[in-house]
Order: C-alpha cells, then sequence, then structure tokens
C-alpha cells in the first residue's frame, strides 16, 4: 500500500449508496491512484446478498417486502445478512497491483488494524480464518473481497449491535423450526461491541482507534478527503444499477439450498430423507465436521418415544466424516430403538444431508 491513503467518512447515508460507494469509487479507481479507506453507515436497515447467490433461494422476499426491507446484491461474496444503522461499514478500496493477489493473503493483509481497534477497545478479537472475526468462539463480524474495475476492494464492519431475530426473519429457511434453531443460534453464536462491552462508544472514539490502528498497520499517512467528481458519478451509476431487477436477479444464477453459515467452520443445515419407515428430518448445527447438535424429527415411528430425543444428543460430538451407519447402529441398540423401517443407515444420510463439509 503506498505511503498516503486517503480517509471518506461519509457518515450515515441512504442504504443504496452505503453499497454504492466502494463499488464506485473502485470502478474510478486506476493504477497510481491512492488507496482509499471509507467509512459509512446505512441510515435505514436492508438485507444483502452475495454476489453468488440465488436471492429466491436464499431471503424471504414476501417478508422483506411487507417490512419494508431492500434487498440488494452486492459484487462481494458471501452470505445473505440484515444491515442497519447499528453496523459501521470499512471499506479498504485500493488498485490492484499495489495488495496481495490470493484471497487469503488479502484479508491478513487487511484484517490486523481491525483486531487492533477491537483489542484497543478491551475485545479479545482475532481472525478466524479465512474471513470471520471472532470474541471468545463468537462471530462479531465477517470481511470480504473482490475485484471490481482494476481496484482491489476489502470489506467488513464493526458490529456495534446486532438484531439477530431480524436476520433469521429474513432468511429463507426450509421450515419454522429451522428458523427458531437459527434465531437461537445467531443468538448464541454473534456477538457485538455492545454484548462485549456492556455499552456502545461514541462512534468519533472507534473511528478514532481504526484510523490510528489503519495508519501504524499500512505505514501511512492518513488524508481526510471527499469524493471526486468521477467518483461521485460511478457511484451514481452503480446506486441505479444496484436497484436493478436483473441485477438482483442475475439470471441463470441458480443454487442448491446448503442451509446457513453461522460462523466459519459453524453451519445449520436442514436434511431430509425418505426411509422406508417414514419421513426423516435433521436439523444439525455442525462445528468443524462434528455434530455441535442435531435434532431428529419426522413421521416415522420411534419406541421409546423418549428414545429419539436421547439418540439426537448422543450424536454430539460425532465426527461426519466418519462411517456414520457404524457408528450409529451400535447407538441404537444400546439405547433399544425400535424404528422400523429406519436403519442406522437412513439415519446418517439425513445427517449427511443437512451437513455442508468445511472447506
Amino acid at each position: 500500500m503506498s505511503l498516503a491513503l486517503r480517509v471518506l467518512d461519509l457518515g450515515s447515508v441512504p442504504v443504496v449508496r452505503s453499497q454504492a460507494v466502494y463499488h464506485g469509487i473502485a470502478e474510478a479507481m486506476r493504477a497510481g491512484d491512492d488507496p482509499v479507506l471509507t467509512l459509512v453507515s446505512p441510515d435505514a436497515p436492508y438485507v444483502c446478498i452475495g454476489m453468488h447467490q440465488d436471492v429466491a433461494a436464499e431471503v424471504d422476499e414476501e417478508y422483506c417486502r411487507q417490512a419494508g426491507l431492500p434487498i440488494l446484491r452486492r459484487q462481494v461474496g458471501g452470505g445473505a445478512v440484515y444491515l442497519d444503522r447499528n453496523q459501521l461499514f470499512f471499506h479498504f478500496i485500493s488498485p490492484r497491483e499495489t495488495v496481495p493477489r490470493r484471497v487469503t493473503d488479502i484479508y491478513a493483509f487487511h484484517v490486523a488494524p481491525v483486531l487492533a481497534a477491537y483489542q484497543a477497545l478491551g475485545i479479545p478479537a482475532r481472525l478466524r480464518p479465512i474471513n470471520d472475526i471472532h470474541v471468545n468462539d463468537r462471530k462479531i463480524g465477517g470481511t470480504g473481497a473482490a475485484q471490481i474495475g482494476d481496484a482491489t476492494v476489502f470489506v467488513g464492519s464493526f458490529m456495534l449491535d446486532f438484531d439477530t431475530a431480524t436476520m433469521a426473519r429474513c432468511l429463507k429457511v426450509p421450515s419454522e423450526k429451522f428458523r427458531d434453531k437459527l434465531r437461537s443460534t445467531l443468538q448464541d453464536y454473534i456477538t457485538t461491541i455492545r454484548r462485549e462491552l456492556g455499552q456502545v462508544p461514541p462512534r468519533e472514539t472507534l473511528t478514532t482507534l481504526f484510523r490510528l490502528h489503519v495508519a501504524r498497520h499500512f505505514g501511512a499517512a492518513l488524508r481526510d478527503d471527499k469524493l471526486r467528481p468521477e467518483e461521485e458519478a460511478a457511484i451514481v451509476a452503480w446506486e441505479q444499477k444496484l436497484q436493478t431487477a436483473d441485477w438482483l436477479r442475475q439470471p441463470g444464477t441458480r443454487r442448491v439450498p446448503e442451509g446457513i453459515k453461522i460462523t466459519g467452520g459453524m453451519h445449520l443445515g436442514e436434511g431430509v430423507h425418505k426411509a422406508p419407515g417414514g419421513l426423516l428430518r435433521v436439523c444439525l448445527l455442525s462445528r468443524d465436521d462434528r455434530v455441535a447438535e442435531a435434532h431428529i424429527s419426522g413421521d416415522f415411528t420411534c419406541l421409546p418415544a423418549s428414545g429419539i430425543e436421547t439418540l439426537s444428543g448422543a450424536l454430539a460430538g460425532m465426527d461426519l466424516r466418519d462411517d456414520l451407519p457404524t457408528r450409529i447402529d451400535p447407538l441404537m441398540t444400546s439405547l433399544g430403538l425400535d424404528m422400523p423401517g429406519v436403519t442406522a443407515l437412513d439415519l446418517a444420510t439425513a445427517l449427511h444431508n443437512a451437513h455442508r463439509p468445511v472447506g
């Protein structure tokens, strides 16, 4: 990174501009330009999906319409997320030749001042590869990277507070039981500055700390600046583009439902399997390819009735990469389960269908 870095603290801006800002500045950037750091918060809530996602598969569009929540697609990967004024976005926009080329190196290159700012507040944040920021095994933010025009963009946010209930409500899920589990899981595994400190520091305190550590980490002289005419024009063009149906829908973009990533290594998914004895439905919370929690339901028969709950609990810690039928079969035997038409292989298949391997 060059020795000069332009800082654009744009404060609170309209929803579409909060995403269009970094798209437009990147579009206008040329080789040899000074890198830019923008700081911005949206003035209203909205939902933002990743570049490669299918909005119809990811978001409960009817709920968002009724709630007045706009839905935008960003040109950065990752998952769907609920955003509002309780998050302070930061965007590093740099000429492509001045930063690492590999995505993992881009994260490592930029994240240090973010962690340092959290730590200066008394929050022991760390990078959880490849791109999540964690505090004591809870996620306090994610980051993303993309190439737009001739620029490399690194984006993220400081989580002042977070509405987990609305986040869970915005997303498309396979069942209301799954939604309830998603809501409680987000509450358990997402943290914020307010949760860690009991209060939110003044915005000026946070931005001052962040700027200090940005300058130290990059050895850069920070220069407060304003948008240039060519940047403003590019941002306006992106504001228009981000609101078109073609950009949001991305015709041809489809995906197989894969559940929801909670944090790096942690995934909540639902798997269904039709066994001869009935339908099996597994709601699986996995961590690093192991069962953290599993809840089995369906229209099968199990005696004793309490046995399926006991079996669900006994799965905790099981390595999902193992030969699951040979692990589950002795459990069913030891618990004395009578499940006509449902075998260990059927249960293993439902688990596999709910699991997304790490990597």
